[in-house]
């Protein structure tokens, strides 16, 4: 016994000396969105969590991205039926897997794309707008309309939030994470780029020779390395030893065009114009190469191509004005890199690494197709280089059925009786903004929304309801054509 006692001090002391002393667990570091959502009640992003309900059930489930794009994400929520209603295990069973849930979706189009605030030198600023999206998805409030000072529409606050953008997830999936840790609320965030490459690797897992996987997302995401790293990471975590090469393409104004920002695609035009910000003829990255025109093979018809005629007659000042072109080039040049690289691999799946990009999903497939059997001087540079079981990855899919899971786990399914709904939100440009903040057509300006700093309590922007005058009426055909669960929620309701 007086051995043990004798011990027991010893021990006591060793672990009251200094260097033994158990580690401090680091403070937080929250950005000052962050801060602002959770303890500032006279900040406009201030989210009153104490008041958040106990039980989460009941609900809606919040979906955001920086425009319409992330509607092909909630589209596969709520066409979802992977999983059996009663038991939750895997397997269709005939019913919706969402069927009675709630939703709200925010389109945060005013401040989109958010791919080139990283290039612009302000991913804090980035990191603010998700913040301020989780924000008004766990709010109450929303506004009427652009001019009105203060928010007065009702709304229900959400149970999860999916962020259904790449270039999002990418740079702030971790701070919202955070802060929706730190309000202790239980509602959980999921970001698409996980699931991405999950869904990828997956695919490919019985691959034993080396092969090739394509990212095209936006400069940002790429930018920040996030798929490459989360797939390296998987593989490391898989112990897949199959050499696997990432080829990564960043999709210039691919997204913009999608959302028919007019710096990137106007219908209404049939020459070129001094405000155009997308892929001009040029040697840099992303530029339009010359000896590659045939290879694009873009569509001149009915102005998707703007351009000038030389006095030889030849077609000059080139400019894309289709999301068609833009879905060539990029696609064009993520194969093209691949071989130039002088890596001759095959190129087994391209993960569309952006949300607005399954919405050109024909075009991609009819340029791979192009691809294979493009000759140039009789031979065919791209035929060996894309895999004969090529496939393209939208990680919306799997995405949606992470959701599904969390919400299995969590208990927070809601197993309503009652039809599924859709509430749409969107941001527009603040009504009080000076008209020089203002392009012609009541956009923000380059440079004003790529100027801007994170930090203050100014409002340049303001989520409203969906409605006809907001929604670019190409994007809502685009939707009924090929979002019909998405498109027969939102459109009856549009005022």
């Amino acid at each position: 016994m007086k051995f043990k006692s004798i011990a027991l001090l010893l021990l006591c002391a060793v672990l009251m000396l200094p260097g033994c002393k158990r580690k401090a667990s680091a403070p937080i570091e929250n950005i000052p969105a962050i801060d602002k959502a959770l303890s500032e009640e006279t900040s406009p992003i201030y989210v009153n969590f104490a008041d958040y309900p106990d039980n989460l059930k009941g609900l809606p489930i919040g979906v955001f991205d920086s425009g319409t794009g992330g509607l092909t994400v909630l589209e596969k929520i709520l066409s979802l039926d992977r999983f059996d209603n009663i038991s939750g295990a895997e397997g269709p069973d005939g019913i919706l897997d969402f069927a009675g849930e709630k939703f709200i979706y925010l389109a945060d189009q005013a401040n989109m794309p958010y791919g080139v605030y990283d290039a612009a030198g302000k991913a804090d600023y980035l990191r603010e707008l998700v913040i301020k999206d989780a924000a008004f998805l766990c709010g109450t409030k929303y506004y009427e309309n652009a001019y009105q000072e203060t928010p007065t529409g009702v709304k229900p606050r959400v149970k999860i939030i999916v962020i259904a953008c790449n270039t999002a997830t990418a740079y702030a999936l971790k701070d919202v994470r955070s802060m929706l840790d730190q309000a202790g609320k239980g509602v959980k965030v999921i970001g698409v780029i996980n699931a991405g490459v999950k869904a990828v690797l997956d695919q490919l897992k019985d691959e034993t020779e080396p092969y090739a996987i394509g990212v095209l997302a936006t400069q940002g995401t790429i930018a920040s390395g996030a798929y490459e790293r989360t797939i390296r990471e998987e593989l490391d975590e898989r112990g897949v030893k199959t050499p696997v090469t990432v080829v990564n393409q960043s999709g210039y104004g691919f997204a913009e065009s999608v959302d028919s920002e007019p710096d990137y695609v106007n219908v209404y035009l049939n020459t070129p114009r001094d405000s155009y910000r997308g892929p001009k003829v040029g040697t840099e990255d992303a530029d339009l190469k010359e000896d590659m025109m045939t290879v694009y093979n873009f569509d001149y018809s009915n102005n998707r191509m703007l351009f000038n005629v030389d006095d030889n007659g030849l077609k000059a000042d080139l400019q894309l004005n289709s999301p068609i072109n833009y879905a060539r080039f990029n696609l064009v040049s993520l194969v093209e890199r691949h071989r130039a690289s002088g890596n001759n691999v095959p190129l087994k799946a391209v993960i569309l690494g952006c949300t607005h990009y399954p919405f050109l999903i024909e075009t991609l497939q009819q340029t791979i197709d192009e691809l294979r059997v493009y000759t140039k001087d009789g031979v065919q540079p791209y035929a060996k280089l894309i895999a004969e079981d090529f496939t393209f990855i939208d990680p919306a899919v799997y995405t949606a059925a992470e959701c599904y899971k969390t919400l299995l786990a969590d208990g927070n399914l809601a197993y309503n009786i009652e039809p599924m709904e859709v509430k749409g939100y969107i941001s527009v440009p603040s009504g009080s903004l000076p008209a020089d903040k203002l392009t012609e057509d009541g956009n923000l300006t380059y440079d004003f929304k790529y100027g801007r700093t994170p930090g203050t309590d100014e409002i340049t922007t303001k989520q409203v309801p969906f409605s006809k005058s907001n929604i670019d009426e190409t994007n809502l055909q685009r939707i009924e054509t090929l979002l019909p669960y998405s498109y027969s929620l939102i459109a009856p309701s549009l005022p």
